[in-house]
């Protein structure tokens, strides 16, 4: 069973069709990505899977049980995390701070109990602490775990951002173009990290304009224009193919 299934996904705003008739599978343990020109439907694909938006017709299931619809923290709930194209870093916490806060979803202690540091929250917080703190190791940034996030390297940033996501736990990880801003080995880097991320046995959804990058670590390719789905295939066959040439290259 297909971990993730879109199924004729449409999104309207207005007159506009941003997403239409959208339809493809992702299955456990792949990298798959989502690549089009500027204004395809690739931002507003991501909104309506994970929550942010609501499709105007369609279907989203996500380990067979339908979510469109569904709020944020309740698909995130069911093991799905993801990042923004726009670093968000909390300023005045360290990087470590940053990625403890994405265990809350694990937490079960309740937030007044943690707020006032009750004895029985402290094992909770311990343990919290120390997964963070091996997040960080996997990504290879332990180093800066008490440094101000904000004050990092934009790719060390991203690092945080992704080991933020992972300690909520996902089966399934959705990253927005995760290589915005970064440079050349500052991009190759990501793709390495992304490739152990699923080497970890999650899934992984991206939406990306390097190609390079998408080239190297994708298992498979959705090609999105004006909100359609013009192609689907392995990355030899999408380079390959005539209509992909043409909206990147032109007539």
């Amino acid at each position: 069973m297909a971990l993730l299934e879109v199924e004729n996904l449409h999104r309207r705003f207005g007159g506009l069709h941003a997403v239409s008739d959208v339809s493809f599978q992702v299955e456990p343990g792949q990298i798959k990505a989502v690549i089009g020109p500027n204004g395809a439907g690739k931002t507003t694909l991501f909104n309506l899977i994970s929550g942010a938006l609501s499709p105007s017709s369609g279907a989203v299931r996500f380990q067979g049980l339908e979510i469109q619809g569904k709020q944020p923290h309740e698909i995130a709930v069911r093991g799905m995390a993801r990042t923004y194209q726009n670093i968000k870093m909390f300023s005045g916490m360290t990087a470590l701070e940053n990625v403890m806060v994405g265990r809350h979803i694990q937490g079960r202690a309740g937030f007044l109990a943690s707020m006032f540091h009750a004895p029985w929250t402290w094992p909770e917080e311990k343990g919290t602490r120390q997964k963070s703190m091996e997040l960080l190791e996997l990504l290879e940034i332990s180093d800066y775990a008490h440094v101000e996030a904000t004050s990092l390297a934009f790719g060390q940033q991203r690092a945080v951002e992704l080991a933020r996501a992972l300690a909520m736990e996902p089966s399934l990880l959705l990253l927005d173009e995760p290589a915005a801003g970064l440079n050349i080995y500052e991009t190759a880097e990501v793709g390495r990290l992304i490739t152990r991320i699923r080497d970890l046995g999650i899934t992984v959804l991206l939406v990306e304009h390097d190609m390079s990058l998408v080239m190297d670590i994708s298992d498979e390719i959705v090609v999105l224009c004006f909100g359609q789905k013009i192609a689907e295939d392995l990355p030899p066959a999408i380079q390959k193919n005539p209509e992909v040439v043409k909206i990147y290259l032109g007539e």
